[in-house]
């Protein structure tokens, strides 16, 4: 259907018609001056406008010739050699450091394997044992310079209350095995509410359902300054903008990898571990592979140096490496230009919306400030589940959250601001339908 007859079928008035040819217009203005552009052409598209790339990033074309070498050849052929001669054995570490440049971490502090849950739960509970100097070690000075103040009367565990539910369930079981009380708080409050009685804080960097940035540096500061420990949760903003751990302080992290960074469904997550605290850090899923020695096959657990020791059991190759395919679109990319084309993006998108959607019918809940923006754009309207399936059946996909949340995630390798014009359009036709 043409642009035209989209906006006549849905009555709109000359004015709209003559906004719609404008804002195409600087659609492909802005396409053509993209210094990102060309990264498109390397993921396998069609003609669907995909904004759903905050819940499952596109294929990149040369992940199923690279798998079929891993099935065929590496599996197939050389069998239990590739361990050694395929570099199966070392993917975690391998694979860790091309994510480390994404989140901002220096090589030797992110290990990838098991899914974000696992990693939470390794990571919350191993702060609280950290803060507690359970392990004979304490948190130490950091990069905010604070001094720890490790003890057993750290009792309390602080839970973004926003947080994607899995999060919150896995922190409350941490509390029950730690002994500490749970103290859900929104990110805001986290600064006046720290305290010495405080082991650990998990937060989320981006809230899922509104898009909202929360201030990482800050309130990082903020928690290490009391003696406490910040555990990041970096599924919604990793492969989007510049996270910085090392530069601001960051004491564990956690992240998935099928979102904006394109590891495919289920692909493994990742764990950091500051450099600082690996000696210390106490995992509560000790596992042969982070065994010091894991084919001495001895009883007594010892635990690997560095970051090895947050890893479990046996890697899950073939997703492993279907990622580690998958970084190669990150490569020569720099992050501060997907986060320059990810505000520029969601900005347009929030103009069209204006422009073309009559004003009561939806509401972004998503802030108008870059500093406290991620890469998605949230709109809350009414039958909005309705909605979004109205939306996909027209060639949009973005999804819905319960009760009444659009979410559009623009992830900036391959979403275009043609796609962006295209879809405010269609969810104007769809709401006047």
């Amino acid at each position: 259907m043409s642009d035209r007859a989209v906006f006549e079928q849905a009555g709109a008035v000359p004015e709209q018609r003559g906004a719609a040819a404008g804002l195409r217009a600087e659609a492909r203005s802005l396409d053509a001056a993209d210094e990102l552009r060309g990264k498109r052409a390397e993921f396998v598209l069609d003609d669907t406008v995909y904004l759903d790339g905050n819940s499952l990033g596109a294929l990149p074309a040369h992940v199923p010739g690279r798998v079929a070498d891993v099935i065929a050849r590496q599996w197939g052929e050389l069998r239990i050699r590739s361990w050694d001669e395929s570099g199966w054995w070392a993917a975690p570490e391998r694979i860790g450091d091309r994510i480390a440049p994404l989140v901002g971490a220096a090589p030797g502090q992110i290990v990838v394997g098991d899914s974000t849950s696992v990693n939470v739960f390794k990571a919350l509970v191993g702060a609280v044992r950290l803060a507690r100097g359970e392990d004979g070690g304490h948190p130490g000075a950091g990069a905010s310079g604070s001094a720890g103040h490790p003890g057993e009367g750290r009792d309390e565990i602080i839970v973004d209350a926003t947080t994607f539910p899995t999060d919150g369930y896995i922190a409350q079981s941490a509390a029950r095995l730690t002994g500490c009380r749970l103290t859900p708080l929104a990110p805001a409050e986290v600064p006046a509410a720290v305290s010495s009685r405080t082991a650990a804080v998990l937060l989320n960097h981006a809230d899922y359902r509104t898009g909202r940035l929360h201030d990482l540096p800050g309130l990082t500061a903020a928690v290490r300054a009391a003696g406490a420990l910040a555990v990041w949760d970096l599924c919604h903003t990793a492969g989007a903008l510049p996270v910085g751990l090392d530069a601001h302080g960051v004491d564990l992290a956690v992240g998935c990898t099928y979102k904006y960074l394109n590891g495919g469904p289920g692909s493994p997550a990742y764990l950091y571990v500051r450099e600082e605290h690996q000696a210390r850090f106490d995992s509560p899923l000790p596992g042969w592979t982070s065994h010091v020695e894991p084919f001495g096959m001895r009883p007594e657990f010892e635990a690997a140096h560095g970051v090895t020791r947050g890893r479990v059991g046996t890697p899950d190759i073939l997703s492993m490496l279907a990622l580690e395919a998958a970084l190669d679109v990150w490569d020569g990319v720099p992050v501060e230009a997907v986060r320059a084309k990810s505000l520029a993006l969601t900005d347009f998108f929030l103009r069209c919306v204006e422009a073309y959607v009559p004003k009561g019918r939806v509401e972004s809940i998503t802030p108008e400030a870059h500093a406290e923006r991620g890469s998605q754009v949230a709109l809350r309207c009414e039958g909005a589940g309705d909605v979004m399936k109205r939306l996909i059946e027209r060639g949009v996909v973005g999804d819905f959250r319960a009760p009444d949340v659009l979410r559009f995630g623009f992830t900036p390798l391959y979403v275009s601001f043609a796609d962006a014009e295209r879809a405010a359009r269609v969810l104007a036709q769809t709401l006047d339908a």
